[in-house]
């Protein structure tokens, strides 16, 4: 066989390590290397960690229009993603990781420019911009930050905090950790320690516990889709009953009754980590990002 000179290989070498970094960046966030201290395509952890984390403070809910750009379907390596048109009951449990120094100063999917000393973070599918509260589901720290990006695309990470935002919540160091993500409603929403959601309080991770200690649980359901005729709604829900899914309402009348748009969704789920478990399993049937709802 025949060598290839040496600066030929090295040439090879070079190409292949700027693919790696290309495919691992995300468009407007990184994905960090899983339960790792490393970064993919030159990231890295500021070098100011003097810093008074404390004393910045989380991000205030309030209404806003909804920016121009970063809300219509996109592709990013190779995935299709459609934004939700609300984030009105939006509640998931998965992977958070960060991204930092590399993209400081960058322009966002919103239009706004990127401060990893901000409380903010990038989301695949929420509207530009929601306000959320996420929970570190292995201490129960929580933060507040405003969603006004896009990402993360890999490792099948739910969102993407800024470095503040995951330091403050613990994961920095980690570079990934498990969290939850609630949607907040601004008209609701009273303090730091306390998030309103559907029009009642709800404490995020605390308030599940709660309610469940209760007896007063939230029921939880992962909405498949919503169809301006009933008939592809009835396909959808016939498929899914076929894989075994519960489906409601469970009577196709009374889902027929409610009227367009037919809404099909699978469930009541009495947790989140149930929910969320066939909220993934769905998704990979079907190809697409769904929502998880509560009420």
């Amino acid at each position: 066989m025949t060598k290839k000179p040496m600066a030929m290989r090295a040439q090879s070498s070079l190409l292949w390590l700027a693919l790696l970094a290309l495919l691992a960046g995300c468009a407007s966030g990184v994905a960090n290397k899983p339960d790792a201290g490393g970064f993919y395509g030159g990231d890295s952890a500021p070098a100011d960690q003097q810093r008074d984390f404390a004393a910045i403070a989380d991000a205030t809910p309030k209404h806003e229009p909804l920016s121009r750009t970063g809300n219509k379907p996109y592709t990013a390596l190779g995935k299709s993603f459609t934004p939700l048109s609300s984030s009105q009951g939006y509640v998931e449990q998965g992977v958070a990781s960060w991204y930092g120094t590399k993209f400081h100063g960058r322009r966002t999917s919103s239009g706004e420019t990127y401060d990893m000393w901000g409380m903010t973070a990038a989301h695949p599918t929420l509207p530009l911009p929601t306000y959320v509260a996420v929970t570190n589901l292995n201490t129960d720290k929580k933060v507040i930050v405003k969603v006004n990006d896009r990402g993360p695309f890999l490792h099948d990470r739910i969102i993407d905090l800024s470095y503040a935002a995951a330091h403050k919540l613990g994961i920095a160091s980690h570079g990934t950790g498990r969290v939850e993500v609630r949607a907040l409603n601004p008209d609701n929403y009273l303090g730091s320690d306390d998030f309103a959601e559907s029009g009642r309080l709800v404490g995020s991770i605390d308030s599940v516990k709660d309610a469940q200690s209760s007896n007063v649980a939230d029921e939880y359901f992962i909405q498949v889709g919503v169809y301006s005729e009933f008939g592809n709604a009835r396909s959808m829900r016939n498929m899914l009953r076929q894989q075994g899914h519960p489906i409601y309402p469970d009577s196709e009348q009374e889902n027929q009754a409610q009227g367009a748009p037919y809404k099909v969704k699978v469930g009541p789920f009495q947790t989140v980590s149930t929910a969320s478990a066939v909220k993934r399993t769905l998704e990979q049937l079907l190809g697409q990002t769904l929502m998880l709802i509560s009420e």
